[in-house]
């Protein structure tokens, strides 16, 4: 290609935002003049992905969430279905959040643009036929996670297992000295993660449990020290607002991001549920999973969905190998009983399996996935 490669891209929230970054910079390596656009966290702009649309609009999760922002999601789709379709990629990147992602995929490959899914939807989990919507809309998945390739080779439908950008990212043995000398914490100290939620409503549901629970363990494990990274401004805005008005004496330090120093300082990690769980595995660190939807969104949600487990370390493992607790089970009493042995006794078997899991997602994510766009592409290497 005499023009320079161009790859739009869509990521919705953190996560996404990390793969992004993580891609865009192997095919930089690559391709040096690469040119990327769509909609970017600041991870994926830092890398040079120029950002159409703020990624905090399409930060939305639940049925009912949505519908509530439906005019806004479908305005955004449309702007750019048009854009991509008057400015055309060689290759269109959809980054996880499926519900927004599918659809304009679908629109683009109909236009003649190749379309890759990063990040399979949970089709294992629940509504299996959406596997078929999937093969129309992309011309590639790329999946995170080992048993996912399977599901699509059942199918036939194109599939690369690539691992994980995060297993790669974070050692074997994560450096718990070094991350609590920057939070000026003992090797002896008590240290609790709190990590309710990227989105606003993740936060607005589930912080007062998990304020509650500390309000508990500080009677049963007196000297613990709460860290709480927030995951950008307006959510350390929404935490301290609520912090100040309901839990002003707690002894809870909020961070601005660090999620992952955060963790590798903590004995014990009480998160929601999503690939935060996933790097506290990666952390080795043990965890309370928990998670909490809009009522509605529940209702619809759990007659649905036919999976055994919702953690990432859960479904990896083929196993209730950590604690998680969904909707009404989601009670300060109930997570305070399970992270104080945590804090005060850890967990080792549980962190054996973790070292384990890690080394099978240990493939080179960003290189793999890079190599699987080139290949879709018919490229090679600079």
């Amino acid at each position: 290609m005499s023009q320079p490669i161009r790859i739009g891209m869509v990521a919705g929230e953190a996560s996404g935002d990390i793969l992004g970054a993580g891609l865009i910079s192997a095919l930089r390596k690559r391709h040096p003049h690469i040119q990327f656009e769509g909609i970017a966290g600041p991870r994926m702009q830092q890398q040079g992905c120029h950002s159409l649309f703020d990624m905090e609009e399409l930060s939305v999760m639940g049925l009912v969430e949505v519908l509530s922002r439906i005019r806004r999601l479908l305005f955004i789709r449309k702007s750019l279905v048009e854009h991509f379709c008057a400015n055309p990629p060689d290759v269109f990147v959809g980054i996880d959040a499926p519900d927004f992602n599918l659809g304009l995929e679908k629109r683009l490959k109909a236009k003649g643009i190749k379309t890759v899914q990063y990040v399979s939807p949970t089709v294992w989990a629940w509504r299996e036929k959406r596997i078929f919507t999937i093969a129309e809309a992309t011309n590639l998945v790329l999946s995170l996670l080992p048993f996912e390739k399977a599901f699509y080779d059942k199918y036939q439908v194109p599939c690369t297992f690539v691992g994980h950008t995060l297993a790669d990212a974070i050692p074997l043995l994560p450096d718990v000295e070094a991350a609590r000398q920057q939070f000026a914490l003992a090797a002896d100290d008590k240290v609790l993660a709190l990590l309710p939620g990227s989105r606003g409503g993740e936060v607005s549901r589930l912080l007062e449990h998990f304020v509650g629970a500390v309000s508990l363990l500080v009677t049963s494990v007196p000297d613990v020290k709460v860290l709480l990274p927030a995951a950008n401004a307006k959510r350390r805005e929404q935490i301290e607002t609520w912090l100040v008005e309901h839990a002003p004496s707690l002894p809870i330090m909020v961070v601005d991001g660090q999620s992952r120093e955060v963790m590798t300082a903590a004995d014990a990690v009480l998160l929601a549920s999503g690939t935060a769980a996933l790097e506290a595995m990666l952390c080795k660190k043990p965890m309370v999973v928990a998670y909490k939807f809009n009522w509605l969104t529940y209702q619809i949600a759990k007659k649905m969905v036919k999976a055994r487990y919702f953690s990432l370390p859960n479904l990896l493992a083929d196993e209730a190998l950590v604690p998680e607790l969904l909707q009404h089970e989601v009670t300060p009493e109930a997570l305070a009983e399970l992270l104080a042995p945590m804090l005060t006794k850890g967990a080792p078997e549980m962190v054996t399996r973790f070292a384990e899991l890690h080394e099978s997602l240990r493939k080179n994510a960003d290189e793999e996935a890079a190599k699987a766009i080139e290949d879709l592409l018919g490229l090679t290497s600079s």
